[in-house]
């Protein structure tokens, strides 16, 4: 992965949700670009920070004691061990940055759990 990344090529490439695809390496971490639509599930990631970079509409970041709303071109850290709940009403484009093995369901597990797919 030494080209240059077209994020508008790589969102063509796949249209599942919640399903997160590696399209980097940074170090010992992973540049992946996902898309959103719904709630997902509370989580948290005990070890690590999480980066949430929109690319393409609204994305609500809940949280225990308030909400995070993004726009394209904002982005937002959830801090490790934060619980967390991503939320789009419409679909989002977002890139995410998170150390390499990083578990999209953190400590909740279950069927949204994704298995990262290089694109």
């Amino acid at each position: 992965m030494t080209d240059v990344v077209d994020l508008d090529e790589k969102f063509a490439l796949f249209s599942e949700l919640w399903s997160p695809k590696l399209v980097s390496r940074l170090n010992d971490y992973e540049v992946k670009v996902v898309r959103l639509r719904g709630e997902f599930v509370w989580h948290t990631h005990e070890d690590t920070d999480e980066l949430f970079l929109v690319i393409e509409g609204r994305l609500t970041i809940q949280l225990r004691d308030r909400d995070v709303v993004l726009g394209p071109g904002q982005l937002f850290v959830v801090p490790r061990g934060v619980e967390h709940c991503p939320r789009a009403d419409e679909e989002v484009r977002a890139l995410l940055l998170e150390p390499a093995g990083v578990v999209n369901t953190g400590d909740a597990g279950g069927d949204l759990t994704a298995h990262v797919e290089e694109i």
